[in-house]
């Protein structure tokens, strides 16, 4: 299967040498994104419920040059470097995913790689493939009625 690897052209990642997502096949993992602007610096400085918002619209970006999109993720995962935040970061990724709902954890850490940074998220998403015929609401496809030629 080939490799897409998507770039959101932030500094660091070609100096540590990763992308911001890897498709292969119908799989898309998004790595733990941080709420920066295209330059490098860090957008909403100590505020969870932006950052939240800030690191999913850039998710949604790499999804979108992946091939997939927000109702494809399957799973999330939230960074807090203060797990009290949990809420507004949840407030934010619910705003995102109500509907979609994915599997999601917060998970508590010691800090970033710089100052103002509060709250990160990562994703997988799982492509479908589209359907070719129409579906009943059962899932299966509409019989299709024999004509039947005058002699």
């Amino acid at each position: 299967m080939a490799r897409q690897n998507v770039s959101s052209g932030r500094p660091w990642e070609a100096s540590c040498g990763f992308s911001r997502a890897v498709r292969i096949g119908n799989v898309v993992e998004v790595s733990l994104t941080t709420p920066t602007a295209p330059d490098g610096s860090i957008l909403y400085p100590n505020d969870v419920y932006r950052q939240t918002r800030e690191s999913l619209r850039i998710i949604e970006a790499a999804l979108a040059e992946a091939g997939a999109s927000l109702s494809d993720v399957i799973r999330t995962a939230m960074y807090l470097k203060d797990m009290r935040d949990w809420e507004a970061a949840g407030r934010a990724h619910g705003e995102v995913f109500g509907k979609i709902r994915p599997v999601t954890g917060w998970i508590g850490v010691s800090g970033f790689f710089t100052d103002g940074i509060v709250a990160e998220v990562s994703a997988t998403a799982i492509i479908q493939p589209k359907s070719r015929s129409k579906r009943t609401r059962a899932g299966r496809a509409p019989r299709r009625r024999a004509v039947r030629r005058r002699q």
